[in-house]
């Protein structure tokens, strides 16, 4: 097995979070000499100048970032108009944190079912959401909010103009489906007598 395309795809996966050094060893199944021996040659692969990206050490833990040297073709990238439409992803991730602001991407990612650190990591440059501080969880994940870029993109005063959700609807379907199911048994019982 090709433990640096592993730890490559670790790196990947866990995107903005990072990944600490203890992690990597727990999920490779390694030392932390065999770690650090891995971290280093995958770093000396991406400093290569034909490489866009690096291993960078922030906040205790590895992750994957761009060059720096590269940041004007992304802030094109990021405020170029024809990228201002938001796909649907976009538009479930913004709509999760604003009617659960303030949210850490764990919490986006269980309400919506997929990782969202890489749409997160796009609000975040298009300027639609911002990071809030550190939850209490565990780890001290990032929480993230609207922007008032949101607001006026969106055409709110405040986020208090967003509609309200009527949650009952969706609960009592479950209820009318249990009705229905109940009631046609019910009528085939009555008819057979």
């Amino acid at each position: 097995m090709n433990l640096l395309g592993v730890l490559e795809g670790i790196l990947f996966v866990v995107g903005d979070e990072g990944v600490t050094l203890k992690k990597i060893c727990e999920i490779m199944n390694i030392s932390i000499d065999e770690a650090k021996d891995l971290l280093k040659e995958l770093r000396s692969t991406y400093e290569t100048e034909n490489r866009g990206i690096r291993i960078s050490y922030l906040g205790d833990a590895f992750k994957l970032t761009t060059k720096k040297e590269h940041k004007d073709y992304y802030k094109k990238l990021v405020e170029n108009p024809d990228n201002n439409l938001l796909s649907e992803a976009a538009l479930e991730v913004l709509a999760i944190v604003a009617y659960n602001q303030p949210i850490t991407r764990i919490e986006v990612d269980e309400i919506r079912g997929v990782s969202s650190s890489h749409m997160i990591r796009r609000l975040v440059a298009k300027g639609l959401l911002k990071e809030a501080g550190k939850s209490t969880m565990p780890g001290r994940p990032n929480l993230y909010k609207t922007t008032s870029d949101f607001l006026d993109y969106f055409g709110l005063a405040t986020i208090s103009d967003l509609p309200s959700i009527d949650m009952s609807k969706y609960s009592d379907g479950d209820n009318k489906e249990t009705d229905l199911f109940t009631s046609i048994y019910k009528e085939e019982e009555e008819s057979n007598e």
